[in-house]
């Protein structure tokens, strides 16, 4: 009985440690599981509101009065709007007045043109004035650029009046070359620029001349002579082959207040010198100034072109100045280019410019006597107010000196 005992006695151990084994393992697969998804929360959309019968009854709010509302300080300044700052235009420039020009600007004459004159007094002042001496005299001259008519017609003048003078002081001499250069430049041609137009057109001046002369910054200064003499002055920027030609004539016009017309570089011309005079006539300007192209490839082409803004011009009134414009220092050669232009367009007056440089002061003479015009204006310089008009007595009073 015992043994029976002891046996089933570890058969219930047994079991017992099998089933808490067993219980172990499925405790801790348990707790390996994942845990399971979270329910889906349930939305409840909101309320339509309810009109009419439906609708609820308003709640009770605090509302504040008109009285209680606080309005803005009438007195209090008003915030100002940002003020967007624009350039200020380029202040005008004034222009030295014409009157008296040549006489501010003679010492800077004289400084290139005294060797004319001295040398001419120098010769002149000899105990035995000889033909060689006269010989001297004619070189000189004709150095000068005066021309050869023009030096036989003063030397003979010269000879003939030293001859009845008889004594020859110094400033006998001087008095006597004075007078006799003035002669010759022709002290009663009419040198004035004819700007005045008609009753209801402004005056209309073409600029003519080869490029590289000095042509548009001659009519850029032009306009500040005119202005100084209180006319008011339209630009036409007829030179479109020429690059930046239409730039360069804007930019002299901007200073003293004239406003330029001006088209398409390559435009036609004629069109746009057309434009200019409407224009000026639109405003009730003073004076037209046309820059032109001042092309010598081919003679036919610069008179064609040349005659086109002449006629299309005269299509608003008639032309009252021409102005060909000549660089001094070309010597003889400027004499050429003069004949070709005075073929292509009446000439009405000359412009010398370059006049301050290594310019011989005898083309003056040259120039006129070629062409038969009046030199009315010289250039004496880069800054500018160097154009002056034209004055004889100051010119020779620069060559021969005091």
């Amino acid at each position: 009985m015992e043994l029976v005992e002891i046996v089933i006695l570890a058969v219930v151990i047994a079991l017992a440690a099998v089933g808490l084994v067993g219980g172990l393992v499925v405790g801790s697969r348990k707790k390996k599981l994942p845990p399971p998804p979270p329910s889906t929360p349930t939305i409840t959309p909101p309320a339509e509101p309810k009109v009419g019968e439906e609708a609820e009854t308003p709640r009770d709010e605090a509302r504040r009065t008109i009285d209680e509302v606080g309005l803005p300080d009438a007195t209090a300044p008003a915030e100002e709007a940002p003020v967007v700052e624009t350039p200020a235009p380029p202040a005008l420039e004034v222009p030295e007045p014409t009157d008296g020009r040549l006489v501010r600007l003679r010492a800077r004459l004289a400084r290139s043109q005294n060797s004319l004159g001295k040398g001419l007094l120098t010769l002149l002042s000899r105990d035995n004035l000889d033909e060689d001496t006269w010989e001297e005299i004619e070189d000189t001259l004709l150095t000068a650029d005066v021309g050869v008519a023009p030096t036989q017609e003063l030397v003979e003048r010269l000879r003939e009046r030293v001859r009845v003078l008889g004594t020859r002081t110094p400033e006998e001499l001087r008095a006597l070359l004075r007078e006799e250069l003035i002669t010759l430049l022709g002290p009663d041609l009419d040198r004035e620029v004819r700007t005045e137009g008609g009753a209801e057109t402004p005056g209309v001046v073409m600029v003519v001349g080869v490029n590289g002369t000095g042509k548009t910054t001659t009519t850029g200064k032009l306009a500040r002579v005119l202005v100084a003499d209180g006319r008011s002055v339209v630009l036409g920027a007829a030179d479109t082959f020429r690059a930046a030609a239409a730039d360069q004539l804007q930019t002299w016009g901007e200073r003293v207040g004239a406003r330029t017309v001006r088209g398409p570089e390559g435009g036609d011309p004629a069109s746009i010198a057309y434009d200019a005079v409407k224009e000026g006539i639109a405003e009730g300007a003073d004076v037209v100034l046309v820059d032109t192209a001042g092309r010598l490839h081919t003679k036919t082409g610069l008179m064609d072109e040349l005659g086109k803004v002449k006629r299309v011009v005269e299509k608003h009134g008639p032309l009252d100045e021409v102005l060909l414009v000549l660089d001094a220092t070309t010597g003889q050669n400027g004499l050429v280019q003069a004949r070709v232009f005075a073929e292509v367009v009446d000439i009405t007056g000359i412009v010398l410019t370059k006049l301050d440089g290594t310019a011989k002061g005898g083309i003056v003479i040259a120039v006129q006597r070629e062409l038969g015009v009046p030199v009315k204006l010289i250039g004496l310089g880069e800054g500018p107010d160097d154009l002056a008009p034209f004055e004889p007595g100051a010119f020779v009073d620069a060559l021969i000196g005091d």
